[in-house]
């Protein structure tokens, strides 16, 4: 009477891909949401397809309320109370029987589910459905979405009152959903033997027309079934039989062993997965097409950030190239006023400059230092009073452009969100903005730093070299004072002999060329000054342009950044639309494949 509790290796074959239609569509319901482009049917056919799945053979049971539908599912399972049953409609929403280990209910939406541990179950589903005609609408409403999800349809009657009104109409209705349908004639006990023939025959004419052809009509008794099943677990096989309710066990029987019937039983939902896959396949390639335009805007606004910082990199090459020139003109200047101190000319003057200072009478004599009077007279210094200035202009120039690139890059960044697709656009996070404040403290801070070096270079530099020089005189004068006095002592002294007859002579020409040696070495001196002060003062300026150069690259990141946070909101849709484009089209990808497998072994169901 039930069959064989022992799994066929058909049914196994029809478990394992069973579950794997059932993972692979549950993981799509996860991505499918998240494509632009999948629309709410779609995701309603793959629920739909994700049900077929997870479910056994469906027989869903329709017909009027008080047909028996209820009365026979529990005859079926062998307990009368598994379902309530009464004269008054008592199935206010769709009941699903299912297998469980153990008896219990629960609740999914608008459907109660109820798991039995029944064998029958673990072949088979029962759905049991408010009436067609209840006079509740919202029962008539539930009971249509959900008969095309069935794989045949029981539509219960009265035997004693088959073919009414409304049961032309349900088969009408059942015709439109293209399901196998069984005609079960309920309370077969009613009639006698005599009416059955008669009774059959109405339901098969009349069935013939509405339908298009003649479903299996099978006479069932909700009572007699009951009856069949005894107290100690037995079941009476004559009344069983005569219940008629056994032709529903031999039917599960034949379609469940029909390997055609299970492949395309797990067809279904593949075919409908492998359509919706398609589509969303096609959704995420156009969405990456629509994409790889404003993937070129992303690569358009990293150029132009490139030439922004190209541009800024020049503001400061500039600015940094007119100090150079500045404190290149100073040196040059000051080598100029050096060496004229210690011109042929001005030997003698160097000479006195050094008894000056060897006699402590220079300071009373002169009242600035010979290095100072010349550089003032070579306007030496006078570069450096514009190299403040020069430095001062970077900033509001850095300033000026960092603004005026801000803007222009928010109004072309907004005219691009404008044109997204709304789909697209609405997912685009924060607002493009220039920021209230523009930060100036990157060069404002090397201030400090930049007036010290260039007083370095007007104070410092000088000093060192009118020291030197000062150094540089007192021993000229030394040493040609030295000279002086051997050179009057040979003079004046008896020192020839009529054995060195030209002594003195020679010691005359050893002292005079020993002066001129003097002479030559305090301008070999002078000229070192010279170039000296020169090396120093651009020295200074490289301190000087390095220092600025720091701060500058420190202003001109700072712009930078402003430029990305301005348009940031769009560089990181795009980054992120990228992103989430390939995780799913890598996912499909994948799912494709599992696709084709389960495709494989569904032809291996034989």
């Amino acid at each position: 009477m039930i069959a064989d509790q022992n799994d066929t290796r058909l049914a196994v074959q029809y478990e394992s891909i069973r579950r794997q239609e059932f993972e692979l569509i549950t993981h799509l319901l996860q991505i499918l949401p998240k494509i632009d482009g999948v629309g709410d049917d779609q995701l309603a056919q793959m629920r739909d397809a994700l049900f077929h799945a997870d479910t056994p053979y469906l027989m869903v049971f329709v017909g009027p309320f008080n047909s028996g539908k209820s009365s026979l599912i529990n005859a079926l399972l062998g307990k009368d109370d598994l379902l309530p049953v009464g004269i008054t409609p008592t199935t206010d929403r769709i009941t699903m029987l299912r297998h469980g280990d153990t008896s219990q209910r629960a609740r999914m939406g608008d459907t109660d589910i109820v798991f039995y541990p029944s064998l029958l179950l673990q072949k088979v589903s029962f759905v049991d459905t408010p009436g067609l005609e209840s006079i509740f609408k919202t029962h008539e409403e539930e009971t249509r979405r959900f008969l095309h999800r069935s794989d045949v349809v029981m539509l219960i009657m009265l035997a004693t009152q088959a073919m009414t009104a409304g049961d032309l109409d349900n088969l009408r209705l059942l015709k439109e959903y293209g399901k196998t349908v069984i005609i079960i004639l309920n309370q077969r006990d009613l009639l006698t033997d005599d009416k059955v023939e008669e009774v059959r025959q109405h339901v098969a004419d009349q069935s013939r027309v509405q339908l298009g052809y003649q479903p299996d009509i099978w006479l069932m008794s909700a009572r007699w079934g009951n009856e069949a099943r005894q107290a100690d677990g037995s079941v009476d096989d004559i009344l069983w039989e005569k219940s008629g309710l056994s032709q529903l066990e031999r039917y599960l029987d034949r379609q469940l062993n029909d390997a055609a019937r299970l492949r395309q039983k797990l067809q279904t939902p593949l075919q409908i997965t492998q359509n919706i896959h398609q589509a969303a396949l096609n959704a995420v390639r156009g969405n990456q097409s629509a994409l790889n335009q404003y993937q070129s805007l992303s690569q358009n606004i990293e150029s132009q950030m490139t030439g922004y910082k190209r541009e800024l990199d020049t503001i400061a090459r500039t600015t940094l190239t007119e100090i150079t020139a500045k404190f290149d003109e100073a040196a040059l200047r000051g080598e100029e006023a050096v060496r004229e101190v210690y011109g042929i000319g001005r030997l003698p003057v160097a000479f006195v400059r050094g008894l000056g200072e060897l006699t402590g009478l220079r300071r009373i004599a002169e009242g600035d230092s010979v290095t100072k009077q010349a550089l003032l007279e070579r306007k030496a210094l006078e570069p450096l009073d514009e190299v403040r200035d020069v430095a001062d202009q970077l900033a509001p120039r850095l300033e000026g452009k960092d603004v005026q690139d801000v803007d222009d890059l928010i109004k072309y960044a907004n005219r691009e969100i404008d044109a997204l697709p709304v789909t697209i656009r609405g997912k685009v996070i924060g607002s493009l903005q220039a920021p209230a404040l523009y930060d100036r403290s990157m060069l404002q801070d090397a201030r400090n730093e930049l007036d010290e070096q260039e007083r370095l270079a007007r104070t410092v530099i000088p000093k060192t070299i009118d020291k030197a020089v000062r150094t540089s005189d007192v021993y000229f004068a030394a040493y040609e004072v030295i000279v002086l006095l051997f050179l009057a002592f040979v003079l004046l002294a008896p020192i020839q002999t009529p054995d060195t007859p030209n002594l003195k002579a020679t010691l005359i020409l050893v002292l005079v060329i020993l002066s001129i040696l003097g002479a030559g070495a305090n301008l070999f001196r002078g000229s070192t000054l010279s170039t000296s002060y020169g090396k120093r003062m651009k020295t200074a300026g490289v301190q000087y342009q390095e220092t600025l150069q720091r701060a500058a690259d420190k202003q001109i990141g700072y712009g930078m950044r402003l430029r990305q946070e301005a348009v940031a909101p769009l560089t990181r849709l795009i980054d992120a639309q990228t992103d989430v484009l390939t995780d799913q089209l890598l996912e499909l990808q994948n799912a494709g494949k599992e696709m084709v497998a389960i495709e494989a072994a569904l032809t291996k169901i034989k």
